[in-house]
């Protein structure tokens, strides 16, 4: 039976033919039947001008959701910083934690830019450089990297950039941020002036702080050197998932929190009796995808019958095949083998579960066939 705990990922999907109201109680519904599967966590991830999304405030989203569940883990994966103050989220988290304490998790992401690259190679003997034709030796596909620099220069995310952030403010140095968060959790919190802060609600919460990245750059080496939990996205940069957790293991120190590296990584995955049936319950996420790496935002999820309909260029191909590559997609064996060669290869101690489908009741099933799967391991 294996140990490793499973979590999931929502991003409150609306669905075409549906809207944000439906997509809300869908996800709040998801959370109760998580809880009830034996999940260990149920995060909410923040988006912003997404026709096909309505997870744009996860400390909402998890008042909402804290007071339909009991007992499971909830959190942020995660709070975008990028257009945040330290305060703002601690005094959020705070009030979540003042109601329902012990339950939660504070995911921060950097957002905003451009990764940095790691300020070292790969060294010999790492995960990133046992990577061989796209391969781990394990068999878990590496693919090539995708540029996200044209997409963060596009119109549409200057435009995102503009409405979430006041006029000429300059998002804070992103490991002093964190400090700062840890301090106002902490009540440590002293200006350059000599003035101390107390956030009440807010000094004391008894929160998991959780740094999450996509590469081996600053997240990875800020969660390693603050000595926090480390958040890595296969689903969403699956060529640069190793990278991460190598940068985040060499970067870590011990902290009075965690006395040795902690990852979870991410993955998108369809669940059906039959490989077929995943497959078709699977066929829109490539148009969603698209829509999110066009600049589009991502669009309501299409039914497998509109997905089908869709034109597609080779250039709309090449653009989504790592994603599509890469979403485990299968029978309740197929899909936990795919998740155990995950698991082994970036050396995770969780694993952090995305499923998106059309129908409600397929997402939940899906989740359901693989968390039965799982436990039989």
């Amino acid at each position: 039976m294996t140990a490793t705990p499973l979590g999931i990922l929502d991003l409150v999907p609306i669905s075409t033919g549906s809207g944000a109201a439906e997509a809300i109680r869908n996800s709040t519904d998801l959370a109760r039947q998580a809880e009830r599967l034996g999940y260990t966590r149920f995060w909410f991830a923040e988006h912003h001008l997404n026709p096909g999304v309505a997870g744009s405030s996860p400390a909402v989203l998890l008042a909402l959701t804290a007071a339909a569940t009991s007992t499971i883990r909830l959190g942020s994966g995660a709070v975008q910083m990028g257009h945040r103050t330290a305060l703002s989220v601690v005094e959020e988290f705070g009030l979540l934690d003042a109601v329902h304490p012990g339950r939660f998790d504070l995911g921060l992401g950097r957002s905003g830019g451009v990764p940095r690259e790691p300020r070292q190679v790969p060294a010999e003997g790492s995960r990133a450089s046992q990577v061989v034709d796209g391969r781990t030796p394990n068999g878990l596909l590496i693919p090539p990297k995708f540029d996200v620099r044209p997409l963060l220069g596009s119109p549409r995310f200057a435009l995102q950039k503009k409405l979430l952030a006041q006029p000429g403010a300059q998002p804070q140095d992103y490991d002093e941020l964190v400090g700062d968060v840890l301090a106002l959790i902490a009540g440590t919190y002293t200006s350059a002036e000599g003035e101390e802060a107390h956030v009440i609600p807010g000094e004391g919460a008894a929160l998991q702080i959780w740094v999450l990245g996509s590469s081996g750059g600053e997240s990875a080496e800020v969660a390693g050197e603050r000595g926090l939990r480390f958040g890595a996205n296969y689903h969403v940069a699956p060529a640069s998932v190793l990278q991460a957790v190598d940068a985040y293991r060499a970067a870590f120190k011990p902290s009075a929190d965690l006395d040795r590296p902690y990852v979870t990584v991410s993955a998108d995955v369809v669940v059906a009796p039959h490989e077929d049936e995943a497959r078709e319950l699977a066929a829109g996420y490539g148009a969603w995808v698209r829509s999110i790496r066009t600049a589009e935002g991502a669009i309501q999820f299409p039914t497998p019958r509109q997905a089908h309909q869709r034109v597609w260029t080779d250039a709309d191909r090449a653009l989504v095949q790592d994603r599509v590559d890469t979403q485990f997609t299968g029978t309740p064996t197929q899909v936990a083998d795919q998740l155990e060669r995950l698991r082994d290869a970036t050396g995770a101690d969780e694993l952090l579960i995305t499923t998106i489908t059309h129908d409600h009741a397929d997402r939940v099933r899906s989740y359901e066939l693989l968390a039965q799967e799982w436990a039989s391991r």
